[in-house]
């Protein structure tokens, strides 16, 4: 290489390698330079940095929303977009150039590979996968690969509350984001928040938040791998795939390493891995990043420099130019190239763009950022008036922008209210007024409205580091969790009213068994203070449960629903048992109860509710201990099955089987034996028939609300069915009837069916206060026939069939098809010789033989049971 020809040189490996540090050191060791970085946030870093060695007055800031320029200024640090790659200055840098394979802003790179030099060396950073790509694109660059300072290795998958404190959490998305960092918040205190759609303002609080300790943990996109210097131990990636603006896709080994690779920091190693949802990372995926091996970049991303501006058309085209060389691959999603075309397409644009000085203008409004990322038309209507106001004079000149118009969408945006995302788009969209307002040939007094423009930015900024840390971060609850990590001891007491003071923080309320942490708390949040809130409330919850294990019954309450109380304080829940008069019943999980504790707390639970059960249900326990022949004990063992109350026509076996003994005995038992049911009648109490519906629904698993009725959509017709008998009520035609009332009502029926006067009309069931409808569905129910009005008799159900049938055979015979008609025999007359041919015949002849036709097989039909006798003159019995 000739000794006077400017330098050439490519640093390039993974990250944690010096690049950045070495590229500023030979920026500052020339006597004037540029170096380009991929963020705003990293120029405005290094630029602080440079202003600190050299002073003020030798750097600039040049970003495409800060333009910070003095006289004397020979040191520039600048986005890679906003480089003014016009100016001659001995020293030319561009960092992280492998973005040059970016589907959005490739192109800036490339061509910054490709163009930008300067007079005495030029220095690219970046990844070892764009070496390919340097030394073909660059002829004679030396290229010096850097080796990392520190180790990075797999630390496998793990929980994301289970992770080490100075963990960065990588997802892909903001709703991914904030999920993430509602749960470490509720689980650790809190976490900060780095993503690129936050401003600068914004993101270097959240930094500074992680940096000072004040949170353990810090929740990032993929933006925390570009060149963030941050104290971070472990990388946890919530996913491995990411949305690149088309489809969903797989991280490349690349990005992968860029994001890992800010774990750990100069001679600190570092670990990276996954989360448990995610599982763990492909073995050669890990031995990539752990050995820095990244495949090279296959394409680039290139746009013509070179551009056309005598029409629309000519610069469309000269922007879809091809490619000097091959596997460099044509731009075509940039935001500035589908913006031209847009606003291409629209006829006034198209007839103010009328010149070469217009067209340039079209193409340098179409570059306004739109950092909302969204593209939507509201973009293009900004930029087509921005257009409209430039050229609006008529004249070749360039116009300037109306002030009250520029006044007016700025102070639309000065606002402070809204939650975090209507903070966020205010910022995103105050950046781009912040680059309009650094055009000084477009606006007057363009120092003015920067300024306007960042002290809008800057209040938005401060309002939404604001809400993001009163959203996740927990100060409080983070120092907690921080002073039991360290192992530091915990001082700690009960007041009289609750409040659990632990290490001087007030940490919740103490009630019953259960802690309540302050503040709005969820049963997760309180989960990390229980560590910190046992060692103090473990005295008070052994009195606790000393007290009601020794408490009386009386103590104990049982809701509708099932659950258990102990003064006030819900403490278990009765579950279904082996039988159904026989609940069990469980002990809530209480997470300050040990083992002992709690078996305790069961063991007197049971005792409560048995005894409540053989107090509250004396009759039917009563009934299940009492000596009875085998089949009275039958029944009695069905009735306790059902709970006190059985359909009669479910156990005529066992009826017909009762002596006369057998019969008294169950009636001094209380055991009613209806026509319609058989029932325990000392089960009439109030208390007894909400338990018995309680256990009734227990045992047939219906979910009971609050007040102890069952959720509609758990029943089935035989659940239903039993929770009605458990109540002591028959549900016929809709209506309820009492079993001592539906007794009542079928005597009378049977009476009237004796007496051949029951009758379905309106006056009887009238008297019964039903319609005629429902007084034929009870009498079916009750298995009698009634009599219609008019005193004829409703046929029986075989009768109704047969005429059913008969009809559907005479329906059959096709109503235009006339009846064949039998052949009638001639008429002979009386004084004719034949006449007496036909008595001899009719005296001799012997009648033909019917011919039987085969028997038709007849189908066996079930046996029915037989409707109750209707007869008064015998007992339901039938003694």
């Amino acid at each position: 290489m000739n000794a006077l020809a400017p330098r050439l040189t490519a640093v390039l490996g993974p990250t944690n390698t010096g690049k950045t540090y070495m590229a500023m050191e030979r920026l500052l060791g020339h006597r004037s330079g540029m170096i380009g970085f991929p963020l705003r946030l990293l120029a405005r870093e290094n630029y602080d940095r440079a202003v600190k060695a050299v002073g003020g007055e030798a750097c600039a800031l040049v970003t495409g929303e800060e333009k910070i320029i003095p006289r004397g200024a020979r040191y520039f640090f600048c986005t890679v977009e906003s480089m003014p790659l016009d100016r001659p200055v001995a020293f030319v840098a561009v960092d992280e150039i492998q973005l040059a394979a970016d589907s959005e802003r490739g192109h800036i790179f490339t061509d910054r590979l490709m163009r930008a030099r300067g007079l005495d060396e030029t220095m690219f950073m970046g990844s070892d996968a764009a070496t390919p790509w340097v030394k073909l694109l660059v002829p004679g660059i030396e290229i010096i690969n850097r080796p990392r300072f520190s180790t990075l290795s797999y630390a496998g998958a793990r929980k994301i509350t289970r992770l080490p404190p100075r963990s960065a959490i990588v997802a892909f998305s903001a709703s991914d984001v904030y999920e993430i960092a509602d749960l470490i918040r509720r689980q650790r205190g809190g976490t900060a928040i780095v993503m690129g759609a936050l401003s600068p303002r914004t993101r270097n609080a959240q930094v500074e938040l992680y940096q000072a300790g004040e949170v353990d943990y810090l929740v990032a996109t993929d933006a925390i791998g570009m060149g963030l210097n941050m104290n971070v131990n472990h990388v946890c990636f919530a996913s491995l795939r990411k949305f690149d603006g088309r489809q969903p896709r797989p991280l490349t080994r690349a990005e992968v390493s860029q994001i890992a690779g800010r774990a750990g920091r100069h001679m600190s190693d570092g670990t990276f891995g996954t989360t448990a949802e995610v599982g763990p990372m492909d073995p050669e995926l890990i031995e990539a990043v752990e050995q820095h091996r990244v495949e090279p970049i296959r394409h680039l991303m290139w746009r013509n420099a070179e551009l056309d501006f005598r029409s629309i058309e000519t610069l469309l085209r000269s922007l879809d130019a091809r490619p000097p060389f091959p596997n460099l691959v044509r731009q075509q999603e940039a935001l500035d190239h589908q913006c031209l075309a847009a606003l291409g397409r629209d006829p006034e644009i198209q007839a103010l763009a009328n010149s070469r000085v217009r067209v340039a203008l079209l193409w340098d409004v179409c570059q306004v950022p739109d950092f909302r990322k969204l593209m939507t038309d509201a973009h293009l209507r900004l930029l087509g008036q921005i257009f409209r106001h430039l050229v609006g004079n008529g004249g070749l000149a360039i116009g300037r922008l109306p002030t009250d118009w520029i006044a007016d969408q700025m102070q639309r945006l000065d606002r402070i209210d809204g939650d975090i995302e209507h903070l966020t788009q205010r910022i995103a969209h105050i950046r781009t007024w912040s680059y309009i307002a650094h055009r000084g040939d477009w606006i007057r007094d363009s120092p003015h409205w920067q300024g306007r423009a960042q002290a809008i930015e800057d209040r938005l900024s401060d309002a939404l580091h604001d809400a993001l840390t009163q959203r996740f971060v927990d100060r409080r609850h983070a120092a907690l969790h921080r002073h039991l990590s360290e192992g530091g001891t915990l001082d700690g007491r009960v007041e009289g009213d609750g409040r659990v003071i632990v290490a001087g923080h007030e940490v919740g309320q103490f009630k019953g068994f259960d802690f309540h942490p302050e503040v709005d708390a969820g049963t997760e949040e309180a989960r990390p203070l229980l560590a910190a809130a046992r060692r103090v409330l473990g005295p008070a919850i052994r009195i606790q449960v000393t007290e009601m294990v020794a408490s009386p019954d009386a103590d104990f309450r049982l809701g509708a629903d099932g659950s258990v109380t102990w003064r006030g304080h819900a403490v278990a829940r009765l579950v279904r048992g082996d039988q159904p008069w026989r609940p069990g019943i469980e002990a809530r999980a209480i997470d300050l109860v040990d083992g002992r504790q709690r078996q305790a707390m069961q063991q007197r639970l049971r005792h409560w509710l048995e005894r409540l059960l053989k107090h509250r249900l004396q009759p039917l326990f009563a009934t299940q201990a009492a000596k009875l022949e085998a089949g009275a004990r039958g029944l009695v063992y069905q009735l306790g099955e059902g709970l006190g109350a059985l359909r009669r026509d479910t156990v005529r076996a066992q009826l017909a089987s009762l002596t006369a003994e057998d019969r008294k005995a169950l009636a001094m038992l209380g055991v009613r034996l209806g026509a319609v049911t058989i029932w325990l009648a000392r089960l009439d109490d109030k208390r007894q028939r909400r338990l018995l519906r309680l256990l009734a629904a227990l045992w047939h698993r219906l979910a009971l609300d609050a007040a102890g009725k069952p959720d509609p959509a758990t029943l089935d017709a035989a659940a239903l069915e039993a929770w009605q008998m458990a109540s002591g009520q028959r549900v016929i035609a809709g209506r309820a009837f009492a079993f001592g009332e539906l007794e009542r009502l079928a005597q009378s029926l049977r009476d009237a069916a004796a007496a051949k006067t029951l009758s379905a009309d309106e006056a009887n069931a009238a008297k019964l206060s039903m319609t005629p409808e429902m007084l034929g569905q009870v009498m079916r129910a009750l298995g009698l026939r009634a009599t219609l009005p008019g005193g004829v008799r409703a046929p029986s159900r075989a009768a109704r069939k047969k005429a059913a049938l008969q009809r559907r055979r005479s329906d059959s015979v096709r109503p235009d098809q006339p009846r064949p008609e039998a052949p009638r025999a001639a008429r002979i007359d009386p004084n004719s010789p034949f006449a007496a041919l036909a008595v001899l015949r009719d005296r001799f002849e012997a009648p033909p033989v019917p011919v039987r036709p085969a028997p038709a097989r007849r189908r066996r039909r079930r046996k029915r049971p037989q409707p109750l006798d209707a007869s008064p003159m015998r007992d339901p019995d039938g003694k």
